[in-house]
């Protein structure tokens, strides 16, 4: 078995002697960005030591952080270094700006990518998006620390993915679990065969069903937990028994709405403190669910395992590799006057993501309607028109009719 570095095969008490000795210096950092002012002022780090004295700190939400960078733009005063102090700048749904460092492995994909075989000898085709989001980025980040050659592909143009994948010999596939499906049939169609053999995935769920059909095809399918504003949190091994937590970030699962660590094993919210010097976040809530597995992975990797993600804490759904949120829902009712109610709802066509969006009206443009959708949701998506009082009363605006077992 062959691992990133040592610090997978750790023992628990080295563990716990390094995370010692690096929480206090990553609250330091923290309590001196001008972002924490108010939330760490009473704290001291060199007290912060264990995981039971992290769990009594203060949470940062994303409705804070967004707020913090309305008031002190772009990062709302949670880095250590100013904008021009990192290579890239994005920005995500929202809008929140995230900084992007090109240093090696600075969004710690590399640990996944390697868990996942890629290496020296790959050509990664990475479809991840490359304008203005981190994902593109984050993943040939991870591609450079492990040697392997880019394509940077993005999305659409499928034949022309086919067409580059089969010119310069792509080995390894990286991006949303479901579009590779649809490049390896348009290359039936095309008659093109293709030398993908790795795929390492994100941004959406990998369906079993899905993770077979590539088996069958001869690819093995891992699947990362990454976050825009964390990087990279927890990634899958070829044991595929949960995902092993990284090791430069610290994840607790926690009562949701509260900082509140659940029993064992309980789901709860996914809270994350990350040791990048650059931008200590602490306690980061992200608003997925999780729960703790037991014991370590067959695999040799003796961190934490989580069982990846089960679903939000809130409403907010991400479909297609893109988050829909209940205030984006609220936005599109605001932008036609006839419009009392909507309701977006996930689904699954096939393999794929699907999305239908209820609008409760008496009448109006479908056209018009579909064109706000695609403005304020970012997502093309089927359009229901129902009669006014049609949409349950369930409090619900968004609506995950997905099967993730």
């Amino acid at each position: 078995m062959s691992y990133f570095d040592s610090l997978e095969t750790r023992s628990a008490d080295q563990r716990a002697a390094d995370l010692a000795r690096q929480l206090p210096e990553q609250i330091a950092r923290a309590k001196a960005a001008p972002g924490y002012a108010g939330l760490l002022d009473d704290v001291d780090p060199a007290s912060v030591t264990t995981m039971e004295a992290l769990a009594k700190l203060p949470v940062l939400r994303k409705s804070e952080l967004s707020k913090a960078q309305a008031e002190n733009p772009p990062f709302g005063g949670f880095t250590t270094k100013p904008v021009s102090g990192f290579a890239h700048v994005f920005q995500s749904p929202g809008p929140i700006y995230e900084p992007g460092g090109a240093d090696k492995d600075w969004w710690r994909m590399g640990r996944f990518l390697h868990a996942a075989g890629i290496g020296q000898d790959d050509v990664v085709q990475n479809c991840f998006g490359y304008h203005l989001t981190p994902a593109g980025m984050i993943f040939e980040n991870g591609a450079r620390a492990v040697g392997a050659a880019v394509l940077p592909a993005g999305t659409g143009q499928t034949e022309l993915q086919v067409s580059a994948a089969r010119d310069v010999g792509a080995t390894a596939y990286a991006g949303t679990p479901d579009y590779l499906k649809i490049i390896l049939d348009k290359a039936d169609a095309m008659g093109v065969a293709l030398k993908f053999t790795k795929a390492a995935v994100g941004g959406g769920a990998l369906f079993p069903s899905l993770r077979q059909e590539y088996a069958d095809r001869g690819i093995t399918c891992l699947q990362s937990y990454a976050t825009a504003d964390l990087g990279n949190i927890a990634y899958e091994s070829p044991a595929m028994e949960g995902m092993i937590v990284d090791e430069h970030v610290i994840v607790e699962i926690v009562t949701p709405g509260t900082g509140n660590p659940v029993a064992p094993g309980e789901v709860g919210e996914v809270v994350v403190t990350t040791l990048n010097p650059d931008y200590p976040l602490v306690r980061f809530a992200t608003g997925d669910l999780s729960a703790v597995m037991p014991g370590h992975s067959p695999c040799g990797r003796t961190n934490m395992r989580i069982k990846g993600w089960m679903g939000r804490a809130d409403q907010t759904t991400k479909i297609k590799g893109m988050f829909v949120r209940p205030e984006q829902v609220a936005a599109l009712v605001a932008k036609h006057e006839e419009i009392l109610k909507a309701r977006v709802i996930a689904s699954r066509q096939g393999e794929m993501d699907a999305m239908t969006v209820q609008i409760e009206a008496s009448g109006g443009d479908d056209a018009s309607y579909a064109k706000s959708v695609v403005e304020v949701l970012k997502l093309k998506g089927a359009i229901e028109v129902v009669a006014p009082g049609s949409l349950p009363k369930d409090g619900l605006v968004i609506e995950d009719q997905r099967v993730y077992d």
